[in-house]
């Protein structure tokens, strides 16, 4: 994508958008910095940490990673984030502003894996479900009900019988890819949820403490997701008021239930219920 391409997409983006709207504050900065004339590494430094106590890596232009090494251990070992003027490194800057406690763990679990078994070969569980997490993944705060029928991925039950819960619930986005895909939403983007809800009412600031918390290689290699067909929340689409948009199978498919993951950390054993979604 050229740069006038990227920089023209992102000035038309709607924050307000539920999947934009918790990073609305820092997407205009960013917008206005870019529209000034600002690369991604450029404006990313420009609008700076969001938390005073996070650390965050010092965003650069992407001919700063030096050939043969690879990105991650790049990051690890410098403290510095290769990025390119695109939507795709945009958005991973933007979530490392606002996560950046967990996505510092999961690229020193990255470093040590490749430190452990090399960039080359196969890539194993845990760096797979990793990069999964990273570019897909999504966070969900919502009442007990609702959780136990997304586990069961009975799409009717959580969408249509369960569907003033959601006004109960709010989904938190991680995955920078994720980000990109829904520039132009589509029906079956799905995310790959974290199978355990976050803590109620946080704001994101202890959302990214509690999911840092949660981070560790023997976690990451079970795979703790599943899937969430995302234009099938309440709200995120006009099309999914007619209970008909969930008879697509292609997007929401039955399969093997799943089973809550245990939580971590100091805020024990989360399953009850939060505020607004977002």
């Amino acid at each position: 994508m050229s740069a006038d391409a990227w920089r023209g997409r992102l000035a038309a983006l709607n924050a307000q958008q539920p999947w934009f709207a918790p990073f609305a504050n820092q997407l205009h900065e960013l917008q206005q910095a870019v529209a000034q004339g600002a690369g991604a590494a450029s404006a990313l430094a420009q609008c700076g940490a969001l938390h005073d106590d996070a650390r965050l890596p010092r965003f650069v232009p992407a001919h700063r990673l030096p050939p043969g090494e690879a990105y991650e251990s790049f990051v690890a070992r410098t403290g510095t984030v290769p990025t390119r003027d695109n939507l795709h490194d945009f958005f991973n800057g933007l979530i490392w502003q606002h996560y950046p406690r967990a996505k510092r763990r999961l690229n020193e679990l990255q470093a040590t894996q490749i430190a452990a078994r090399g960039a080359g070969g196969p890539r194993g569980a845990v760096r797979d479900a990793i990069t999964v997490f990273d570019e897909n993944g999504a966070l969900l705060d919502a009442p007990a009900a609702l959780w136990e029928a997304l586990l069961a991925r009975d799409w009717k039950r959580a969408f249509v019988d369960s569907r003033p819960l959601w006004a109960h619930a709010r989904l938190w986005i991680f995955g920078h890819a994720l980000l990109d895909k829904l520039v132009q939403p589509r029906k079956e983007i799905t995310a790959h949820l974290w199978r355990s809800p976050c803590p109620p009412g946080a704001a994101m600031a202890e959302v990214d403490r509690w999911l840092a918390a949660q981070l560790a290689g023997q976690a990451m290699a079970r795979k703790p997701f599943m899937p969430l067909p995302l234009l099938g929340i309440p709200g995120w689409c006009e099309e999914n008021r007619q209970v008909s948009f969930y008879d697509d199978r292609s997007v929401f498919r039955p399969g093997e239930p799943a089973v809550a993951i245990p939580t971590q950390g100091a805020f024990g054993a989360l399953d009850l219920p939060g505020p607004n979604l977002i």
